[in-house]
């Protein structure tokens, strides 16, 4: 089976930084996909940032200039570097994948267990 492991998360101050990071493991084929999510209490989850194998990198326009995803292909693994966070950023954060176990498919998306990041004003 698959597990997304995320850590990174806490307690900062408004205009702090952290740095999440998400690794995939298990009998992995490829990875199509790897990106980050977040839910506030009360809100729906929504999309922060995603970055496809060979596509374009996409962030939520709300981070846009203040976060930035990377990703370690040898590693299986996501980062998301936070700056300039706002009380606003305050979410449970989620990292997702769309994995391929075997060559002829199909693509699975997988979630990890959600890393809650807390913004303090």
């Amino acid at each position: 089976q698959v597990q997304l492991v995320e850590s990174g998360g806490g307690l900062v101050q408004a205009g702090g930084s952290l740095r999440l990071s998400c690794a995939a493991s298990g009998s992995i084929f490829s990875i199509n996909n790897m990106g980050w999510y977040r839910q506030a209490p009360g809100n729906q989850r929504e999309l922060v940032a995603a970055m496809p194998t060979g596509g374009t990198t996409n962030y939520a326009d709300a981070v846009k200039g203040r976060f930035t995803i990377s990703r370690d292909n040898a590693k299986n693994t996501v980062y998301l570097q936070m700056n300039s966070l706002k009380p606003e950023d305050t979410a449970l954060y989620y990292c997702s994948s769309i994995i391929r176990l075997r060559p002829s498919g199909p693509d699975y998306k997988y979630w990890g267990q959600g890393t809650q990041v807390t913004v303090s004003s």
